[in-house]
């Protein structure tokens, strides 16, 4: 596969997942950054690498998808540090109006670790 098909397929795989699931205020914010887009490109190198020796790069979708989505928390998360106002061109998750709570702990905890 190239690396125009498998962002192909790691885009699909990601519009296919549900955010349904409970607590709603940690997903929902999951979704919508998810949804603003980039490059993709942690996943599209591992998949990419992992196709040099197997023919099925679909068999690690998940465990891609999973690095592309924390990668995404960071972002996030910076956003949260930062107060920032915009992220691709759209509202940060906290401009947005949606729910940081569940992200709380963990910026309290990187807070004061980094204060020294």
């Amino acid at each position: 596969m190239n690396h125009e098909e498998i962002l192909r397929m790691v885009e699909d795989f990601l519009k296919s997942l549900k955010y349904d699931r409970k607590p709603h205020s940690l997903y929902e914010p999951i979704e919508y950054v998810l949804a603003l887009g980039g490059k993709r490109i942690r996943p599209v190198l591992m998949l990419m690498a992992y196709n040099l020796f197997k023919d099925d790069p679909k068999s690690i979708l998940m465990p891609a998808v999973a690095l592309e989505t924390y990668h995404n928390y960071t972002l996030l998360h910076d956003d949260l540090m930062d107060n920032a106002d915009m992220r691709r061109g759209k509202q940060t998750v906290h401009k947005n109006g949606m729910p940081t709570r569940p992200f709380s702990p963990v910026i309290l905890c990187w807070s004061w670790h980094t204060r020294g």
